[in-house]
């Protein structure tokens, strides 16, 4: 008799599927009813409204980012090392985490001024302050030049946040070979010195195998 429990999880992963693959406004909670073989008035039960599931998802999302850079963080100290694998993390998840990233990241303006969105803008600020200051702190170690570090954090997330409109139709590239050049690109332009960039942006430097190891990722093999 627990399956209560089970079914929401099972409804709102659904639920942000559908929200990967076409948008917010096109879901339909009777297409997810039907999908699952249930009527639309049990998701109503779950979860009240379409706007609910899209803050859990929201929530849940930034919550688990959170965590992961968290962990990220205990296993790399350097200011360098840390954004490196915040970018590499962003590539990472558009695989390990394919349906909410998709969801997420394609759906982020959606209720930007719901209060109720309000623990999902505090998680967000709280993940941007987090690569801020190690902007900041690698200028004060001279690993990095000294830029605004607020405005580069917006640029490196918003580089990361349109990932999705294209990361699926670059099949030509494996997500190594993307987090290796989002990393080159955007560390090269910080570091003071770039002779670390080489290992800071390979597959198989220390960052990106922590990354990889942290998101639980192995590369498939090609056909």
């Amino acid at each position: 008799m627990a399956r209560p429990v089970g079914r929401r999880v099972e409804i709102l992963d659904t639920f942000i599927r559908h929200v990967a693959d076409v948008g917010y406004e096109r879901a339909n909670l009777g297409d997810v009813a039907k999908e699952l073989g249930m009527s639309k008035g049990t998701i109503v039960h779950h979860f009240g409204t379409k706007a609910q599931m899209l803050r859990e998802l929201e929530e849940n999302y930034m919550t688990s980012q959170l965590e992961a850079v968290r962990s990220l963080w205990e296993r790399l100290e350097r200011p360098e090392q840390r954004i490196a694998a915040i970018i590499a993390a962003s590539v990472y998840l558009q695989v390990v985490s394919r349906d909410a990233t998709f969801a997420s990241q394609r759906e982020v303006v959606q209720l930007a001024d719901d209060p109720e969105m309000q623990q999902v803008r505090r998680l967000r600020r709280e993940l941007q302050a987090m690569s801020a200051q190690e902007i900041d702190r690698g200028a004060d170690d001279g690993v990095f030049r000294r830029v605004d570090s607020e405005i580069v954090t917006m640029q490196v997330w918003g580089s990361v946040q349109w990932m999705w409109v294209w990361f699926e139709r670059r099949g030509d590239r494996t997500p190594d070979q993307i987090a290796s050049t989002f990393v080159d690109m955007i560390l090269g332009g910080l570091l003071a010195d770039r002779a670390a960039l080489a290992d800071l942006a390979s597959p198989d430097g220390e960052v990106m195998t922590v990354v990889r190891d942290v998101f639980d990722y192995v590369e498939q093999p090609t056909a």
